[in-house]
């Protein structure tokens, strides 16, 4: 059997974690698309075509990691014109049949099960709010039409972007969507149309369009933790529940940790650092003493200095926070968080909301970041910063005080 993924596109809503396709950010030490592969992999694919864009960077990567059971071909989408097209641009390489997936976002291997099961066939999940996806119009357990997003979808069940589709169907002609763009839906369309096309409903699907949607795939990744102490645990430390620490890594003098956490290799923890669950920090990691880390994750090669806190927070790799770095996670009136993308207010639909750094931010002692502020990679915040809105790419971001008055000697 044989899978193609479809990782070709630009991932602007990821800003400030797209310097590289998002299926590479890294969690527990590995890439995400790796999980992805796994999943297939325990479904019973031995084939996998990734459909990439011109910078080669998931090949790039994935060859730095041991895969094993599975043939990769890397195919190149040359110019971004859409899902359908960059399917098209692996057409020589298909079968007559091919389960297809976004790459960018996670599938647990029973539902590639669900849907191979029956073919044709594609994926959906039941959404409260679903007017943020596509949508299928069901007819008993088919599909009976594919709709577009829009404020007042015909029904809950959102398109979840993973299809077991003949080859065939790419011989149809489609035009470009208002998006000026090929879509795959056009041709499940027309598949649908033409025999029954067959839906199940998802129970392990989380997309990724936007950075905090990692917090849903880390959910899901953490449930599967095991307690495992790898590393060296200081005296008059708490370790409670499922917390995974992996070697060289040292949990220094009554730090407290609570799982479900997940701790790289090389770190150093405290002392008297509280962790709590459902963090998630990666390798050669430095956290100071005092520190408090809740909901976040960390990814590698990050410093973390004394008395700071980071709350349900997402911070890219080679990052440096001066001591008493604040990350605020709520609104004084509770109110869900919103934050500004590509020069739009979106809803995050989280109460509890951080911030996102992209690589090699550096702060200064005593900065403060209130909810929603997303920080473009290698950009440098002054010390006693109040930090409101977004701050971009290597922008050096500081604090103005007014100057200090000079009083007379009084002796």
């Amino acid at each position: 059997m044989q899978a193609v993924i479809l990782a070709a596109g630009k991932c602007t809503r990821f800003w400030p974690l797209n310097e590289k396709h998002k299926s590479l950010f890294r969690i527990m030490g590995r890439p995400l698309i790796s999980f992805c592969l796994e999943n297939l992999k325990r479904a019973g694919l031995k084939e996998v075509i990734i459909v990439q864009g011109k910078k080669r960077d998931i090949e790039n990567e994935l060859k730095k990691e041991k895969i094993s059971g599975l043939k990769i071909r890397y195919v190149i989408q040359e110019k971004p014109l859409g899902t359908g097209h960059a399917l098209k641009t692996a057409y020589s390489y298909l079968k007559e049949k091919i389960l297809v997936l976004n790459g960018d976002d996670y599938y647990g291997a029973q539902e590639f099960k669900k849907v191979l099961s029956f073919f044709p066939s594609i994926l959906v999940k039941e959404e409260k709010d679903p007017t943020s996806f596509g949508v299928i119009v069901p007819q008993k357990n088919y599909v009976k039409e594919i709709a577009e997003k829009s404020k007042k979808p015909p029904s809950n069940l959102v398109n979840a972007g993973c299809y077991f589709i003949p080859k065939s169907i790419l011989k149809e002609k489609i035009k470009k969507s208002s998006r000026r763009e090929y879509e795959i839906t056009d041709y499940l369309r027309k598949l649908a149309k033409k025999e029954k096309l067959a839906f199940f409903k998802a129970k392990e699907w989380s997309p990724l369009s936007y950075c905090w949607n990692l917090f849903d795939i880390k959910e899901i990744l953490i449930k599967s933790l095991k307690r495992e102490i790898k590393g060296i645990v200081e005296s008059n430390c708490q370790i409670k529940g499922r917390v995974f620490v992996e070697q060289g890594t040292i949990i220094k003098s009554s730090s407290h940790i609570e799982g479900p956490v997940y701790i790289g290799k090389n770190c150093q923890i405290g002392p008297n650092c509280c962790i709590k669950p459902g963090s998630v920090i990666g390798d050669n990691c430095r956290v100071g003493q005092a520190v408090e880390i809740k909901n976040t994750i960390l990814g590698a090669n990050n410093k973390v200095s004394h008395l700071s806190y980071l709350g349900d927070s997402i911070v890219e790799e080679g990052a440096n926070l001066g001591a008493g770095t604040i990350i605020a996670n709520l609104r004084f009136d509770k109110e869900k968080i919103k934050t500004v993308v590509n020069g739009k207010i979106v809803e995050t639909k989280r109460k509890k909301f951080g911030s996102v750094f992209g690589k090699g931010v550096q702060t200064g002692i005593n900065v403060s970041i209130m909810p929603g502020v997303l920080i473009g990679r290698e950009a440098v915040i002054g010390p006693h910063t109040l930090v409101k809105e977004n701050i971009k790419e290597g922008t050096a971001f500081y604090s103005h005080f007014a100057g200090f008055k000079k009083e007379k000697k009084r002796i």
